[in-house]
C-alpha cells in the first residue's frame, strides 16, 4: 500500500544535525497518522507515495521543523518561586509556573531549566531543536489504512515531535521531551 492521506505509517528514523551529530534515533517502528497531527508537514509531504521498505532522507530548515530560536521565550525567574531540587535540563509545563513568575511568560509552552544562579533560574520556552537545521533518515516499516478512531482523532497518539500543553499543540519529540 502506498502512503497517502489518510493512512498510518510505521517509521524508524535517525535524526542528525547538519554536522552529522546524532540527536535522536528510533530503532523500533512507531505508527504515525498521515493527514493529522502526528507529523511535521514537510515529513508528511516527503512520505507521500512511498511504500513499505522505502527510505526517505530529508533536510529540514528550522522553519520547517522547530522554528527559529526566539529570545523572547527566555525568562529569568526568582529561584525561590520554583520547587526545590531544580537541575539544568529539567522541564516545567508553562501551566505549572507559580504565581509571581513573569506575566508575559506563555503558559502553553514547555520550559527547560537552562541555568541556575543563587537567586534566579533561566527558563527557556524554545524547543531544544529550535534554530537548528536537521537531517532526518526515515525508513517505512509498514503502511495501513487508519481506523475510524484514528481518523476522528487525527492521530495514532504518538505524535512525532509534538506535545499538547495548555490550549495549544506545540512541537517536541517522543524521545526528546
Amino acid at each position: 500500500m502506498e502512503i497517502k492521506t489518510p493512512s498510518v505509517v510505521a517509521l524508524t528514523w535517525t535524526l542528525k544535525d547538519t554536522l552529522g551529530e546524532v540527536l535522536d534515533t528510533l530503532d523500533e517502528p512507531v505508527e504515525f497518522f498521515i493527514g493529522g497531527h502526528d507529523l511535521l508537514p514537510k515529513i508528511e509531504e516527503a512520505l507521500q507515495g512511498h511504500e513499505k521498505g522505502a527510505t526517505v532522507d530529508l533536510h529540514l530548515e528550522p522553519e520547517d521543523a522547530f522554528g527559529d530560536f526566539n529570545e523572547e521565550l527566555l525568562f529569568l525567574e526568582p529561584l525561590a518561586l520554583l520547587p526545590p531540587g531544580l537541575e539544568p535540563g529539567l522541564t516545567i509545563e508553562g501551566t505549572a509556573l507559580p504565581d509571581g513568575c513573569h506575566p508575559d511568560a506563555p503558559r502553553n509552552v514547555l520550559y527547560t531549566v537552562t541555568e541556575i544562579y543563587p537567586e534566579h533560574v533561566v527558563l527557556d520556552g524554545n524547543h531544544p531543536l529550535s534554530g537548528i537545521a536537521l537531517r532526518l533518515h526515515l525508513k517505512v516499516a509498514s503502511v495501513r489504512e487508519p481506523t475510524e478512531a484514528e481518523v476522528g482523532h487525527g492521530s495514532c497518539g504518538t505524535g512525532f515531535f509534538k506535545i499538547e500543553v495548555g490550549d495549544e499543540e506545540l512541537p517536541t519529540g517522543p524521545t526528546l521531551h
